[in-house]
């Protein structure tokens, strides 16, 4: 096994802002693994309040090259346990690792991953078009820039009931909020029913991650869907989410990869909590991966590629916010290395 990597630093087309900052650009790692001549690749972007930037996923890969690249790779989910030891506080790049390995073996196998798992893509569901907090004005102009069937729209401040009120003027789509953890148990209490006036279909994680108790007189009484995002990272957070949550939110890169995603849809199943992937502004590289994993899911958040002016790999397309599949093995994708 052979390991190369490179950074980016991937702009947004606007400035893209939730509860808890503005950004205008995306840093990224992508990793290259190569096994017998065929490369797989993966991506873990970096978010600031996680604190663990692109600079330390490099540091960590650096130090443990050499244990990387010695590894006998025979399949996948063993590569991940092999990673996840070696970088026990680094989940992120355990995730581009563990993508890479995936999309290797998808290669080696001749097929995309979801037919290696026997899914079938007909059932993979619309993906969402996020819409930043913003002046009012701004969030509808970027709601008509880009005429979509389901929007996510940021909230978590303190006219974001007025923000949504005047985006469902303009259309009759279908609207998901997510308050980023930015609202106390009180403001849940009190804009939930609003939203639901507004034809909202569901709420993501709309206290703060450790407020429990919150969430648990939230649950008995909200008349929306809730779902667990920052309260929903790993493995461990799956059940705790139970009688908490209707549904958890899985991000690839904060839960360490697709090996570990899988389990974790399955857990949930086992719990009767609905299941979305979403995507943490990643480029067309960890959208090919969420892809794979669509049709296990109720929602999916994949529209990292469409908020970015810049790309850096071809994969998955989208039609009017259906996926469209291709043909090359593996997660899909190819890379402008």
């Amino acid at each position: 096994m052979k390991v190369n990597y490179k950074t980016y630093n991937l702009p947004f087309t606007h400035p893209f802002t939730i509860s808890k900052g503005t950004k205008t650009h995306q840093p990224t790692l992508i990793v290259e693994l190569e096994f017998m001549g065929i490369k797989g690749y993966g991506e873990a972007p970096a978010i600031s309040y996680y604190n663990i930037p692109v600079e330390k996923m490099v540091e960590d890969l650096e130090r443990k090259r050499i244990f990387i690249e010695k590894y006998a790779f025979n399949e996948p989910e063993r590569y991940w346990h092999y990673l996840h030891h070696l970088f026990p506080a680094n989940p992120f790049l355990v995730c581009a690792l563990d993508m890479a390995a995936w999309d290797i073996y998808g290669k080696l196998k001749r097929k995309q991953l979801h037919q290696l798992w026997n899914l079938d893509t007909a059932k993979s569901p619309v993906t969402d078009f996020t819409i930043g907090i913003d002046t009012i004005e701004n969030m509808v102009a970027k709601m008509k820039e880009k005429s979509w069937p389901i929007y996510k729209i940021k909230v978590g401040v303190d006219n974001d009931i007025e923000m949504v009120a005047a985006l469902r003027k303009h259309t009759d789509a279908i609207f998901r909020v997510d308050a980023n953890a930015g609202w106390s148990l009180e403001q849940a209490l009190q804009k939930i029913p609003l939203l639901k006036e507004l034809g909202v279909e569901m709420v993501e994680q709309p206290l703060a991650k450790d407020n429990w108790d919150g969430m648990k007189i939230l649950f008995e009484r909200s008349v929306l869907p809730l779902y667990a995002d920052e309260a929903c990272v790993f493995e461990d957070d799956v059940e705790k989410c139970h009688q908490h949550f209707h549904g958890i939110n899985i991000k690839l890169t904060k839960c360490s990869g697709i090996t570990p995603a899988r389990r974790m849809i399955t857990k949930a199943r086992e719990l009767n909590m609905e299941v979305m992937v979403g995507c943490m502004n990643e480029s067309s590289v960890g959208t090919a991966a969420i892809a794979q994993l669509a049709p296990l899911l109720d929602k999916v958040d994949m529209d990292g590629p469409l908020l970015l002016s810049e790309d850096i790999a071809e994969g998955v397309q989208f039609d009017n916010g259906k996926l469209i599949y291709n043909e090359w093995p593996g997660l899909g994708i190819k890379l402008n290395w």
